[in-house]
């Protein structure tokens, strides 16, 4: 007996049923096989064959149909229950035939005609969940046919258990949407649209709520100098649609969507939110906040605040992915720069260097590029603080060119202002720094740089107590930024110039921890350690610190003022009767 070898194919899969077709039966089993069968032949298979399906089998009340394409599975569904709509139209409610439909598109496996695999069993799983008269379809099919059809229109239902499916299904549910609309281009840098948030309360009152979260979120995002913001009369357009996010973004030319909901119940209100990558549809971001509603302006504003603060994170790092994936040769001015920041965040000298050069060829590209160049003075301060102190000399003078350089481009920059006020503190300019990093926080509060040179603004001009909260601000804004370890070494040395040595040890501790490589924290946890009496751990990290860092570790326990400007003399006696009490120096 010769085995045959099974055939496998990839294949859109339809498949179709009748709702209540025992009930139907029951009532009239001679009229409904009749109507039932007129419907096959007058319009179902014929629907079937103008759009290229074949019918693989069927049921008493079902149909299974493989199409070669997407769009042409989806436009036969469409057009079938468009035209069983109309012909119920007339019919009583209780004797109407109508359709579920499930759509998927997979990997299926031929035998004697039939097909078999999970994409078949996704399909059949689809139509389940279906409404009568209506379309579902699984994630791959929205991806290949949006954007391809006319007046179709896609309802996201998030990931759905589908019965004897081992793994969750994304599934949209088809409508009829607004016509489509012409493609715009996107914009030089990252655009997003903010959607009117959905009230879900059931309760219209609460629509000025839902609609002011978003069109607060609309102008604080505005603000921003490295957004492009859709204004809320072309995004609030969308309200009560069922557009696929997708086309929206095609619609705007953004390349992010940010929607949400709200819920009130008695005194809470729940909102969500979820910031989308519109051409493929992942998720970049999602929050979820349950407020008491004391004060609803205030959750208005608190709700606002914490949305807008993470947006540009997440779009930031969605850039440097997206950079990260193109060969160098090909990145305009822009994506150069998000290359190097995908580098800067790589916190090793090597990593440092390369997100020079890519700085450095976006101000090529682009002269009048404001953000390379403040990024490029802060690759300056990162190489003498993180990886070599004796290019200080060197560096400085060129980290405060180039964050000057930034702010003559564009003056409301925060980031220039932010990197001016940390090269200005290394020079010992304190009063100068402060300014800065005040006209930075003012610029941008939502710029986890401009909260994080604040932060050490203060601490290096004598202010260590005011320091603790922007620089706390800086690592919520960016809880994955480049400079955390360094804003979290501030907060460690500012609890020890506060004489606070029980937080200072706790913050230098876990600093240690999290990152071994990083020097600073040694010095700040030997002298808390040491005005603690803890001289035995003391002496322990020293060694530690030895063995990481060379012999030359001991030489940073005492910088001379003139090689550390920073440092004020106060502060570094504070230091000095630290590492004194822990044995360490004379």
């Amino acid at each position: 007996m010769k085995l045959g070898v099974l055939e496998r194919r990839l294949a859109a899969i339809l498949a179709a049923d009748v709702v209540g077709y025992s009930r139907l039966i029951g009532l009239d089993e001679e009229g409904t096989l009749a109507r039932l069968k007129a419907i096959r032949s007058g319009l179902i298979d014929r629907k079937i064959a103008e759009h290229h399906g074949r019918i693989v089998k069927t049921t008493g009340d079902g149909i299974l149909v493989e199409f070669h394409s997407v769009v042409d599975a989806l436009r036969c569904a469409n057009e079938v229950q468009a035209d069983m709509a109309e012909r119920n139209a007339a019919v009583p409610a209780e004797r109407r035939i109508e359709w579920r439909i499930g759509i998927n598109v997979g990997d299926i496996v031929v035998e004697d005609g039939d097909i078999l695999g999970d994409g078949v069993n996704i399909a059949a799983r689809l139509e389940g969940i279906a409404e009568p008269g209506g379309i579902c379809v699984s994630a791959r099919v929205q991806e290949y046919a949006a954007g391809k059809l006319d007046n179709v229109a896609f309802a996201d239902l998030g990931e759905q258990r589908l019965h004897n499916i081992a793994s969750p299904v994304r599934v949209y549910r088809v409508s009829e949407g607004v016509a489509s609309r012409v493609s715009l281009p996107l914009p030089d840098k990252p655009s997003i649209a903010v959607l009117s948030f959905t009230n879900m309360s059931g309760d219209p009152e609460q629509e000025f709520f839902a609609e002011g979260i978003a069109e607060d979120i609309i102008t604080v995002l505005s603000k921003s100098r490295s957004l492009f913001v859709i204004a809320r009369n072309s995004s609030f357009t969308y309200k009560d649609t069922t557009v696929s996010v997708r086309d929206i973004g095609r619609e705007l030319g953004v390349r992010y969507v940010l929607e949400g909901s709200v819920r009130k119940s008695g005194n809470r209100v729940r909102a969500t939110a979820q910031l989308i990558e519109a051409a493929t549809g992942r998720h970049l971001w999602a929050e979820r906040y349950d407020r008491e509603l004391t004060d609803i302006f205030a959750v208005q504003d608190e709700i606002t605040a914490s949305v807008t603060a993470a947006i540009q994170p997440a779009v930031d790092r969605s850039e440097r992915e997206r950079a990260a994936r193109k060969a160098p040769e090909s990145l305009d001015a822009w994506e150069s720069y998000h290359r190097g920041m995908w580098h800067f965040a790589n916190i090793e000298a090597a990593e440092n260097a390369k997100a020079r050069c890519f700085f450095q060829r976006a101000i090529e590209l682009d002269p009048r590029f404001a953000r390379a160049d403040a990024a490029l003075a802060l690759t300056y301060l990162n190489e003498i603080t993180l990886f070599s102190p004796d290019r200080r000399t060197a560096n400085i003078p060129l980290a405060l060119e180039h964050a000057g350089n930034a702010i003559k481009i564009d003056v409301a920059d925060a980031t220039a202002h932010a990197a001016l006020a940390r090269a200005l503190w290394m020079s010992g300019l304190h009063a100068e720094s402060l300014a800065e990093a005040d006209l930075a926080v003012r610029l941008d509060p939502n710029s986890a740089v401009a909260h994080g040179a604040q932060g050490g603004a203060r601490l290096w001009g004598g202010q260590p107590r005011e320091a603790i909260t922007p620089l706390q601000t800086a690592i919520r804004l960016s809880p994955f930024d480049p400079l955390v370890p360094l804003w979290s070494h501030f907060v460690a040395r500012a609890h020890y110039w506060a004489e606070d040595y029980a937080a200072s040890i706790a913050a230098a501790r876990q600093l240690r921890h999290s990152f071994p490589q990083f020097r600073q924290p040694y010095n700040t946890l030997i002298a808390a350690l040491g005005q603690t009496g803890q001289v035995d751990e003391a002496q322990i990290v020293m060694d530690d610190a030895i063995e990481r860092f060379g012999v030359g570790f001991r030489r940073y326990m005492a910088l001379p003022l003139d090689e550390l400007r920073e440092l004020r003399s106060a502060d570094r006696e504070h230091l000095i009767r630290g590492f004194r009490k822990a044995g360490l120096v004379e």
